[in-house]
């Protein structure tokens, strides 16, 4: 596979794309990033036994970069609540790098399967707009190293930055939403550092990687998705709050069980 103009030029207007749709319906962009960056590598004859995981891990590493500027304009209106944050970086660091150990032993089939899984369940999630009812306060020391753990494992394993999980997680214990999605957005980089260097060090030895491959890290994909989509996600946050984006939210849950039936056919 060689780094062609029109290889950088399908990860940058993918880039453009999960960045203005994160910023407009407020998702994780490695619900987009993931299929299509496998769909790009595909096409492009990468060996399909690591196809899904460069493209999980590919996708994870960009959180590294869009996360610092949506935790700081979070931090300005002063939402993000720090102490939470700190007691659940360190079960979200061991979480996130075991697990993306375990992606990177298992099977690719499988992966995909937990990345339609998670794909499924999010597109539920959005067609139904539920939210959790608070019902308790947050966990003492060791509930909440637990369920950082939880969150930083699930998010290694399918490329995510963990909101899904992390915001009905705060949201149940009495966490105003406000509150918990500019606390789950300072979560997002020690949940993309750790599991990007786990997939880094799983996949450092492995034969036929492609140009710009170091471990299951695409690092072409990695700048040019991330540098566009910092660009794009800005205008989709402007644009979210000027408009009715609910029958926008229907209608992409559809794309999304869409993505999650060719992972699972593919």
């Amino acid at each position: 596979m060689d780094l062609s103009l029109t290889l950088i030029a399908e990860l940058i207007v993918l880039g453009l794309c999960s960045g203005f749709l994160a910023g407009l319906l407020g998702i994780g962009g490695g619900m987009l990033m993931v299929p299509f960056l496998t769909i790009i590598l595909t096409a492009r004859a990468f060996p399909d036994v690591y196809t899904v995981k460069m493209a999980v891990a590919t996708s994870l590493a960009t959180i590294c970069f869009t996360s610092l500027s949506s935790v700081r304009a979070h931090h300005r209106r002063g939402a993000v609540l720090w102490p939470v944050a700190r007691t659940l970086a360190p079960g979200i660091l061991l979480g996130s790098f075991a697990g993306s150990m375990v992606a990177a032993a298992l099977p690719s089939r499988i992966v995909g399967h937990l990345f339609a899984a998670f794909v499924a369940f999010a597109a539920t999630q959005m067609l139904l707009d539920r939210k959790p009812k608070a019902s308790r306060v947050l966990p003492g020391a060791m509930g909440i190293f637990g369920a950082g753990n939880a969150i930083g494992a699930l998010s290694a394993l399918v490329g995510a930055g963990g909101a899904f999980v992390s915001v009905p997680f705060m949201t149940w214990c009495n966490v105003k939403i406000h509150n918990a999605v500019a606390t789950s957005s300072a979560l997002g980089f020690p949940i993309a550092l750790a599991g990007s260097l786990g997939y880094l060090l799983a996949g450092w030895d492995l034969p036929q990687m492609p140009p710009g491959a170091i471990g299951y890290l695409f690092w072409p994909g990695l700048l040019a998705i991330s540098a566009a989509s910092v660009l794009t996600a800005p205008l989709g946050a402007r644009l979210a709050h000027s408009m009715d984006i609910r029958p926008l939210k229907k209608v992409f849950a559809v794309v999304l069980y869409a993505l999650a039936l060719y992972f699972l056919l593919r």
